[in-house]
Formats: C-alpha cells, structure tokens, sequence
C-alpha cells in the first residue's frame, strides 16, 4: 500500500514555540487546519494516477478555496488585531501570530502550486496538444490575427489609470487581476505608475487562431501597451491582484428590513478592507512599496507568484472538451423504487405512504427524487401547503420554479430563505425577490441565526385525513452543487417527524420558545447536549462502544473534550473529516482510541452521518443524519437538524457506505498523532472508496 506524507510548510507542532503556541495543547489551530485541508486539495492534484484536466481542475479549487479563506478567514485575524484583541485560540495563539504562521504557510504553498503548474501540468497539457504560449514565440501572421482581435474587442474597454499628485491612487476591486506599468516619458525622462485593469468579461486564456493553444489575456494586454501609453517607454510591467474583506456584517436585530439591510451591505461588501496583496516576483520594490501604503498592507499581507497570478482561472482549462483527460463520467441512476413507481405510473406519494424513502447523491439523482418531490407537490391538486428551508441554491433553481408555480396555483407556500449564506447572498436576495412577487410566504428565519437546515413539508390531503410529507437532508436544495457534492435525503410520512417539522416551521417563522421534539435534534438549543449526552453514555460501555461520526468538520471544544474521555474509557472512535478538524488523533494518554481520516476524490464528501452503537438506550445502534457539524457555528450560530433513522434497510444502507470510508485498503488520508497527514494508497484506482460506492448504489436500486 502506497503511503505519502502531505507535508505542509511549517508544521503546528514544530513551530509552536516560536509562535507562542503550547505543543501540548489538546486543540489543533482552526486556520492551520484548514491549511492542512488545502494541502490534501493539492494533494489530488500531485498525484500523476488521476486525468491531467482532473489534477488542473483541483490545483484551480485549491487556489480558489485560499481566495475565500483570506475573504473570510485571514480578514477576521486582521479585525482581531486592529480591534486589539487578546483572546487566545483555543490552541493557545494571538490573532498576530496566527497570521505570521497563515503567512509563511501560504506562500510556500503558492510555491507548490506553481511548480506543478509550470514543470508538469502545463508541459503535459502541451505534449496533448494544448500550449500556453507567450506572446514573443508567435509568428507574424498569428501576432496580427490577435492584434486585429485586441484592436476590436479588448483596446476600446480598456482604462490606463495613472497615479500623480492629480490622479489618486484608484480603487482596487477584490479579486480583479490588474497590471502595476511603469513608463517613463520619452521626453523629461519622468518615470510615473499606473494600473491597467484586466477585464472580467473576456476569458482569461484567449484562444490562438488555427490552433488548439491559448495566450494569457493579460500577455496580449501587456504585448499592447503602447496603444495605453503612447509616446511613452514602457519600463516594468507587473500582475497583481488585491483580496478584500467579503464577510458581511449585518446586525439583524437592528435591521428593520434584513432584506434591504444585506442589499446594502452586499453594496458595501466590494469597499472592504484589503487583506492581501498578490504579487509577481519582477515588481519593482517602489511599486510594491506604494501599493501597500495606499492598500494600508503590511509585508506579512504580500505573497508573492513566480508564474501567473489568479490560478483559479485554471478552471476553464480543466472545462477543455478532451474526454480522454477527465474522468470517466458516473451516471447519477434513479432510486429503484422511485424507477419502479414511475414505471407503474405512481407518485413520490405513493412511494413514501408505502415506506420511508433514502436517497444517496450524486450516485442517486437529485432530480428524480428532490427535484421531482417539490414537482409533484407544486402540481398534485391535494397538496394543501408547502414549506421548506433554503441556504443555497442555484442560479436556475427548478425547485424555487415549482414553488412559485405551487403558490400562483394558490397552495401555501412559505420558504425560510438565508439571506446570509456566504456568498450566496445575492443570489439569495434575488430569489427571496422573485418568490414574495410570486406570492410565497418568504421569512428569514430567527434574529441572529443562521437557517442551515436542509427541510421540506408537504400537507397533503388524502382519504384518511391530513397527511405530513416530509424531507430532510444532509445537502443544499442546489441541482448544480447536487451533481458533485456526496449527500443523503430522508423521505418520510411519519407522524411524529411530520409533528416535529410542523413545529420547526413555526418556531422559524413565528414566535415561541423551541419546541421539544420527538424525533429531530435540533441545533442550538437542544442539538449540542444530546450529541455530549449520546458520547458519554457510549462511554459507559467502556471497550465495548463504538463512535463513528462522518462530518466536514470538527472544532466545538466542550464535544472534543467529550470524544477525549469517551476515549479514554476504551471506546474506539473512528471520524471521517473532509475539511477542518481541530481534535488530535492516537496520542498516549488524550486520544489512543481516536483514528481521523480524510476523504477526496471526485466528489465532495458533505454528508453528515452520526453513528452510536450503543444508542439511547444501549440495545441498537443509533444512527442520525443531518445539515450539522460540530462547529461552534453550527451548534450555537444556525439552526440545524438531525434525523433518527429507523428502517433497518436505511441503517445497513449508511453502514455500507461507512464501511468503505473506513476501509483501509481504499485510498484516504489519516492523521497521525503529530498532527502531519499521510496519504494511504492511491487515487483513481480500485482501491477508491467513491468508485465501488458508486459501482454498489448501481448495483442496489431498491431498498
């Protein structure tokens, strides 16, 4: 079995003390693990087993995934500091020091990024076919082609921004990719700076007439700047790029209209604070020195690119239409007894009355089951009302179609829609618009929480009375996302989880304490003390118990504290993390019983399953699922939900899945006890926990 340490920059442990933090603390630094989830990103890049467009498609994620963390993340240690704040983290750091620590981390992982580009990725793209060529290599009749291109489409849109005692130094947009020139005048010999903004609306690789190969917009930018400033000699020409503080900042409890108030604020968001300074390695230290002054940017805030800045545009050349380079598409089948009810010419309805329904995406489509429950719902004239919970969606949602057509046929229909999901936000805005015009019910959940509960209620009326369909899930009511995303939906008719949605929708849209509930653990009055409650009676069981828990994070201090013990009384914990997880794994005296591992691979692993063998009440295993990690967020900050299932197909169905997570044998990442990830086998091979979980969904329709 091929094994591989994915060594970061600067490891947490041995750098500790240089950075004040305490080498034997329990917790791991929330940041430094997302850093650490970025390198496992990478990682899948690295690995030369899986489709050239694949591995350009995760170095582009990577780099995307590190423009959100210093949009969010890194702007938040820069408010902690100029708010002059002392609390440590809960790994014993100041925000100054984990910002010196984010700074050495990223730019020796820029620099890895760049190496793979340009010394492997780009040279076997060009041994396919496909170059990315400068503009000096090309010849004539290609030059005046891209010339008489650049004359007509790009010159006339064009804006040289120069920077005197007349001109001020111009805004910089978050994330826009600019050209730091220094000319000098022909004349007086006076060197001036200005900016050049590289425009968003042309692709970022413009392609070569005649060719499979591209150039970099901003070459031909640069390879014409004599038509921005003639008469003048150009002296240094350099690529930057400025991210800016994107979290929103919305008080709802002071906002008579929360709709309005994130309208503003969203307004206000592009004027946030500069976070970093993106840089190539040629610019002059004057300009950069200049830059930073009028950026209020301090040397720790600059990285610094050998090649090209902004590899997340590296998604369009992962989108080429060369199949042999992809991955070999998975069809998403439908649910077997939702193939075999469309076959007979039954509903959704029909399906769920006879038995609860679990559905696994992408293996399982989204469309044929969700998508199609609202479809029926919006159009079966029995249906007398509809809610449901939005967090995000697509651009294009059918789901929100159905709803209006549902609410224009006059059902009720009431969405509690998050306007604060980050960055969906506007998104967001315009659909809450679109359904209150329609005639939907919109509400925006609870005064200073988030909704991040994935739920549907369908009312129905039917011979024997009211009936309460239900939905909960796992992922976001997103068809776009739903294509890539591992998750898992819970049809049901059950009166007890109909009672509990029922009064979920009303806490959400009215007023009242939160209800008990019967089935649902519900976050954040009730979900956090159940979860603690559930570890500790499994640790009465002593080696005899069992945990097993799949989320996309793990950082709530006071439920690490609980797994510690839990493992400490003997109980064999096993955790399946895809993003960040601050809690430490196999070490003598706090964790020996603790394993953490890590699934990538072509799906994002986003599911949430819960797993005690023991239960409630120490007969059977208890298994939930549900929207919640164990976050402070989202145990105290959002409203969350978890289910209980009950049918004994549905709990064999979630230990299947389990089982090849945890198989050793398939390729995954384990954290050892000095906190350094490993890579156990390889990527795009049998041994994948993603292909024979797809290979057996195709093979098990019907449950």
């Amino acid at each position: 079995m091929t094994t591989r340490k994915i060594q970061p920059a600067s490891r947490t442990l041995e750098r500790a003390d240089e950075y004040g933090a305490d080498i034997d603390s329990p917790f791991i630094n929330r940041e430094l693990s997302w850093l650490d989830f970025n390198e496992r990103v990478l990682s899948l890049a690295l690995g030369s087993q899986l489709p050239l467009l694949e591995r350009i498609r995760f170095l582009a994620i990577s780099a995307s995934n590190l423009d959100e963390f210093y949009q969010v993340r890194v702007a938040a240690l820069h408010d902690q500091i100029a708010a002059e704040v002392t609390e440590l983290s809960l790994d014993g750091r100041t925000p100054t020091q984990q910002l010196a620590e984010v700074s050495v981390r990223v730019q020796e992982f820029v620099a890895k990024q760049e190496r793979l580009l340009m010394s492997e990725l780009l040279p076997t793209l060009a041994a396919n076919g496909v170059k990315i060529v400068k503009w000096a290599k090309l010849g004539k009749r290609v030059r005046e082609a891209l010339t008489t291109d650049y004359e007509s489409r790009i010159f006339p849109i064009l804006t040289p921004l120069a920077v005197d005692p007349s001109h001020p130094f111009p805004y910089i947009s978050n994330l826009a990719l600019n050209l730091a020139v220094t000319v000098r005048d022909t004349e007086s010999g006076e060197e001036h700076f200005a900016r050049v903004k590289v425009p968003r609306n042309f692709p970022r690789f413009i392609p070569i007439p005649a060719s499979h190969d591209f150039i970099l917009l901003e070459d031909l930018i640069e390879a014409h700047l004599d038509r921005l400033f003639p008469g003048m000699e150009i002296v240094s020409v350099s690529r930057f790029r400025v991210t800016r503080n994107a979290d929103l900042s919305v008080d709802d409890e002071d906002a008579e209209d929360l709709l309005a108030a994130v309208e503003m604020e969203l307004r206000r968001r592009r004027f946030g604070r500069a976070v970093r300074l993106e840089v190539q390695t040629n610019v002059r230290e004057a300009a950069l020195a200049r830059m930073c002054a009028e950026l209020e940017l301090e040397p720790v805030d600059v990285i610094r690119h050998d090649s090209f800045v902004e590899l997340s545009a590296l998604q369009q050349l992962a989108n080429l239409d060369m199949p042999k380079l992809r991955f070999k598409p998975w069809t998403p089948v439908t649910a077997g007894r939702l193939a075999a009810a469309d076959e007979a010419g039954k509903s959704m309805f029909d399906v769920i009355r006879s038995r609860q329904l679990l559905v696994h995406h992408p293996y399982e489509s989204f469309a044929s089951s969700t998508e199609m429950f609202v479809e029926q719902a919006a159009r079966d004239p029995k249906v007398l009302s509809i809610k449901m919970t939005l967090y995000r969606t697509s651009g294009d949602s059918q789901i929100a179609r159905h709803l209006i057509r549902a609410a224009e046929a006059g059902k009720q229909v009431a969405v509690v829609l998050e306007l604060k999901a980050r960055f969906d936000e506007a998104r967001n805005v315009s659909w809450a618009r679109e359904l209150e015009l329609a005639g939907v019910h919109v509400n925006y959940g609870l005064v200073g929480l988030k909704t991040h509960s994935k739920c549907i209620l369908v009312v129905r009326e039917e011979a024997g009375g009211i009936r309460r369909y239900v939905h909960l899930a796992t992922g976001n009511y997103n068809s776009v996302t739903a294509r890539v995303y591992e998750d898992i939906g819970f049809f049901t008719c059950e009166e007890a989880v109909g009672r509990d949605a029922t009064q979920l929708f009303n806490y959400l849209t009215g007023y009242g304490r939160e209800p008990k509930y019967e089935q649902l653990y519900v976050a954040p009055h009730q979900l956090k003390k159940e979860i603690i409650a559930l570890i500790e009676h499994e640790a009465t069981f002593a080696d005899r118990g069992r945990i097993t828990l799949k989320l996309n994070a793990v950082q709530d201090p006071e439920v690490i504290k609980a797994l510690y013990a839990a493992s400490s009384a003997g109980v064999k914990i096993d955790l399946i993390v895809r993003g960040i997880c601050c809690m430490r794994a196999g070490v003598p005296g706090l964790s020996d019983n603790i394993t953490i591992r890590s699934i990538l691979g072509r799906y994002l692993e986003h599911s949430r399953i819960y797993r005690f063998d023991h239960g409630h009440d120490g007969d059977e295993p208890l298994h939930l699922i549900g929207s919640a990690d164990l976050m402070i967020r989202n145990l105290k900050g959002r409203v969350e939900t978890l289910v209980r299932l009950t049918h004994p197909k549905h709990r064999a169905w979630l230990d299947t899945a389990l089982s090849f997570l945890l198989d050793d044998h398939n390729v995954h990442y384990r954290m050892g006890a000095d906190n350094v990830w490993t890579q156990v086998g390889e990527h795009h091979t049998p041994n994948d926990a993603q292909r024979q979980l797809y290979e057996w969904v195709v093979a098990t329709q019907s449950r």
